[in-house]
């Protein structure tokens, strides 16, 4: 069961008053002993009421007269810095009262203008209005207008940024398949050039064998294996049924 909330009032009835006075100063004594223990500060509290003879005090009147004797050697700005009295704290009241009531005066009145607005939406003319009606009325749609333009350029602003991300995210891999084409490219030229080195190597060792053999190349006045074709030093490669032919093109460049 939720309790019941208390108007601040004054108590016209004696025997309620003298109740609420006892169970209200109990209430404040423990309060002040929960304070001072909980937070480790000195605190006193003093309370004259016209039901009892002698003033109650926490913790007693020996501790009360300490906290205040404390309290009476600050300064005076420091004394009234956060001192409240009756006057000023109903001020306070008053004050803060007054802006709740301004500002429910203010919503009031935008829902007011609000509603006229739907009406004219719906086909009602504006000839009943009165200035002041009119002029809320025009304030009310330049800020609804600010807002949706506001809303707009947010929207703008994140499809824009939604667009950038997306650019990025799909450049990202077309860069790195680039660079690994790279490689491989640079790569397969390394073992073309090593391929044509070793290939290279090979051909020349089995000519010079053939030379040194005594006529698989030649020509003129050369040994008994070669044809003569004519007179000179010219050497010519003969082109055999398929063994020297397979090793000079190697299957490296014409598969």
């Amino acid at each position: 069961m939720t309790r019941k909330k208390v108007k601040l009032a004054f108590i016209t009835n004696d025997s309620a008053r003298k109740a609420t006075f006892k169970k209200r100063k109990k209430g404040l004594m423990k309060k002040v002993s929960e304070l001072s223990t909980l937070c480790g500060i000195d605190a006193c509290a003093v309370v004259y009421g016209p039901y009892e003879a002698q003033p109650d005090a926490w913790p007693d009147a020996r501790g009360a007269q300490r906290v205040l004797a404390q309290f009476k050697r600050m300064p005076e700005m420091e004394q009234s810095k956060k001192m409240v009295n009756q006057e000023s704290f109903i001020r306070h009241r008053i004050s803060k009262a007054a802006d709740q009531l301004k500002k429910v005066h203010k919503d009031n009145r935008e829902k007011e203008i609000t509603h006229l607005m739907y009406q004219c939406l719906t086909g009602k003319g504006l000839q009943g209005l009165a200035a002041p009606e009119l002029n809320d009325m025009g304030w009310l749609l330049d800020q609804n207008l600010k807002d949706i333009y506001k809303r707009i350029d947010g929207l703008k602003k994140a499809a824009a940024a939604a667009a950038e991300g997306s650019v990025q995210v799909e450049q990202k891999p077309a860069v790195l398949e680039l660079g690994g084409c790279v490689d491989g490219a640079l790569q397969r030229q390394q073992q073309q050039q090593q391929w044509f080195t070793e290939w290279m190597g090979n051909n020349t060792s089995d000519i010079q064998h053939q030379v040194a053999a005594g006529g698989s190349y030649g020509h003129g006045g050369g040994g008994g294996g070669g044809a003569a074709t004519g007179g000179g030093d010219e050497m010519i490669m003969q082109f055999n049924d398929g063994n020297n032919h397979a090793a000079m093109w190697s299957n490296v460049f014409f598969p």
